[in-house]
């Protein structure tokens, strides 16, 4: 009896939802309208396509037009956050048709479009159901949208901006380049190989690019663009029968080599570089991939301009419907000197090594030089992966940029250790140390210097003499807590407030100096000390404007003269530290900066690099100078292995006074 009385409940409650069902309101107009809107914001026109749209729209546009072309347009025109908006609806009888006015929203990649919509419904049966349907035609995608007419995207590039230096003098430009290539079919063999030789790759490679499927007898096939600074080699190939050239806008680096690892060079954007400028860049768009190409490049690209247009199949002029205008890239003018720049990286001669000079009055950078370059243009116009493996596997690696690294300073840290315990006052300048032979043992810890200084062993002659056991001695006086502090008040262990990223120096690997024969060997600029080049040169400034050091800069528009550190050494000590500074060069041993046409003052030091188990390693020789007659310029370079024909630090003093001089004929 229980179970039966189940049963009709079941049976109850199943023809009470049917008479609820059967008696329920078919939706009205507005209401279809309104789901079909939801679904068009969500963009699921399969759905809309299967539920919502007429017979008649079926029968015209079928799915591939309704479904595929609206798929396909809002790929390519990156349609987004599409918002439909209804309108008042007007006063109407009608039972089988109506016109209900929408507002229409969305994004593309153009910008936002916005226009108002008359949607037409009608009430018909479809799968023996009676509703109203969407009568939807191309108009709904965008206004006066016709089935005949075309969409067409425009991009319009940007002109990168230049990078200047301070005499108006461009580092890179956008100049007229050469683009090479071949009339398919009226290339012979022997040609080919002309070609090949002068264009430095394989006769298949060119076989490759006339073979390709669109390729036809008489057409121009691009091979290589070249910069103007190759217009010899371009004649050569315009001169072989069945090669053309034309004229086209390439990026020109006017110092090449010398200022390769400074300004860089650009390249098409990959899909990491467009997904990290969250769709700001365009896949292929040209785009900074090194140096200040890249680090400027929001500023330099500009704003590619992009605009939608509707081509109608009975008018001329297409009507455009979404537009972004193009902005074109800022020029930027450096501090630095171009001409100067050049030199320097020529008196380098290809040595690896680094240089940098600033303006000690104000903090300006005047060159920035790592050594050696590349060829930039290789890299802008397309590099072959042989002329990259060569790059890669060159010894004196051209690809590496020293400029941004850190090294030890040897023995040009010496006048900063001084002034750290001149500033503390633990360091008496007068005081003699009493040292007897070229080598000295502190609790097992052994230092060693190349040669004897004359007595008195002061600071002066230390200096001069570059005494490793007197800096040893004296700041084990002046201690590790002061020293330690001393040494970040001149900015170790800080990122330095410089346009171009640096690795900030270090006074050890955790920043702490934790026994007496790291403090002694850190004294002299070895130990676990690292020093940026700019930094190095930075913090010489002090000597010049009697204990300030300018936040450097790169860039003419930014303020000059701003104070990074201040107050590190007195002005008499400065002026003491200066006169050391000189005799180094004049009263001291022989060195090739001593020369007549500057009175060059400075201070050098060679780092010794062992690996373990070595009694002997490779040496980076330093030279940190300025002119002691008219002090606006210091300059701090650093080439490697100059144990090499037992050159020393001293063969770097002789490259600064070459820079200095050829500044001073400026």
């Amino acid at each position: 009896m229980l179970k039966r009385q189940s049963m009709l409940l079941v049976a109850a409650s199943a023809t009470s939802i049917g008479i609820l069902v059967g008696c329920q309101d078919q939706p009205t107009a507005e209401e279809r309208l309104a789901s079909y809107s939801k679904l068009w914001e969500k963009q699921d026109y399969d759905k809309m396509y299967a539920d919502y749209v007429s017979q008649t729209t079926q029968k015209e546009y079928g799915e591939s037009q309704f479904i595929e072309r609206t798929k396909k347009l809002n790929d390519t025109l990156e349609i987004k956050n599409i918002s439909i908006t209804p309108g008042k609806a007007p006063d109407s009888d009608d039972e089988k048709k109506q016109l209900l006015p929408v507002t229409v929203k969305f994004d593309t990649v153009a910008g936002p479009v916005s226009f108002k919509k008359d949607v037409p419904l009608v009430y018909e049966t479809k799968k023996d159901t009676d509703n109203w349907y969407v009568d939807w035609d191309p108009s709904f995608l965008f206004e006066d949208f016709e089935q005949a007419d075309q969409i067409k995207l425009n991009t319009l590039t940007a002109k990168r901006g230049e990078l200047i230096d301070r005499n108006e003098k461009p580092l890179a430009t956008t100049g007229q380049g050469f683009e090479v290539g071949v009339t398919a079919g009226q290339l012979d063999d022997t040609a080919k190989k002309k070609v090949a030789a002068l264009l430095d790759r394989s006769t298949n490679s060119i076989d490759d690019a006339l073979s390709a499927s669109w390729v036809k007898d008489g057409q121009f096939v691009p091979l290589k663009t070249f910069d103007p600074s190759k217009e010899a080699i371009v004649k050569q190939l315009e001169a072989i029968k069945g090669v053309s050239v034309k004229e086209t806008e390439v990026r020109t680096y006017p110092y090449g080599e010398a200022t390769s690892h400074l300004i860089g060079y650009i390249g098409p954007a990959t899909a990491e570089d467009v997904k990290q400028s969250n769709h700001k860049i365009q896949a292929g768009e040209r785009v900074g991939k090194r140096g200040l190409e890249q680090v400027f490049d929001d500023e330099l690209r500009g704003q590619s301009g992009t605009s939608i247009e509707i081509v109608k199949s009975d008018q001329d002029e297409p009507v455009t419907v979404a537009e972004t205008k193009v902005k074109d890239g800022k020029d930027i003018t450096l501090t630095i000197d171009g001409a100067l720049q050049q030199s320097t990286y020529e008196t380098m001669n290809g040595e690896p090594g680094v240089a940098t000079a600033i303006d000690p009055r104000t903090g300006e950078t005047r060159t920035l030089v790592s050594s050696p370059g590349f060829d930039p243009s290789e890299f802008t116009l397309g590099i072959s992966q042989d002329r990259l493996d060569t790059l890669t596997n060159d010894p004196d690696q051209p690809l590496l940029n020293r400029f941004t690294s850190a090294f030890a300073p040897g023995s040009t840290q010496k006048p900063l250790t001084a002034s750290i315990g001149l500033k503390a006052g633990k360091l008496d300048p007068d005081k003699a140390y009493s040292i007897d032979g070229l080598k000295w043992k502190k609790d097992g810890f052994n230092v060693t210097r190349i040669h004897e200084t004359p007595d008195p062993v002061d600071l002066h002659n230390a200096l001069v003499y570059s005494d490793n056991i007197y800096f040893a001695q004296s700041t084990l006086e002046v201690g590790a807590d002061t020293f330690t502090d001393g040494l970040q008040a001149l900015g170790y262990g800080e990122k330095i407030p410089f346009a171009y990223p640096m690795r900030a120096s270090q006074i050890s690997n955790d920043g702490t100096i934790s026994s007496d024969g790291q403090l002694m060997d850190t004294s002299y600029g070895q130990g676990q000390m690292l020093t940026n080049i700019v930094h190095l040169a930075s913090m010489y400034e002090i000597f010049l404007t009697d204990g300030t050091i300018y936040q450097p800069t790169l860039r003419a528009d930014e303020k000059t003269k701003q104070v990074w550190k201040q107050d590190l050494i007195s002005k008499n000590d400065a002026s003491m530290i200066r006169k050391d500074l000189y005799d180094v060069v004049h009263a001291g041993y022989d060195l090739p900066a001593d020369i007549p046409e500057v009175a060059v003052a400075g201070k050098t030091g060679t780092a010794e690099l062992k690996q373990a188990g070595e009694t002997k390693g490779k040496e980076n020789g330093f030279f940190v100078g300025y002119d002691n007659d008219d002090p606006t310029l210091l300059v701090a370079m650093m080439i490697e292995s100059v144990e090499q024909e037992d050159r020393g630090s001293p063969y770097v003093s002789g490259l600064v006074a070459e820079v200095l001089k050829d500044a001073e004929g400026r």
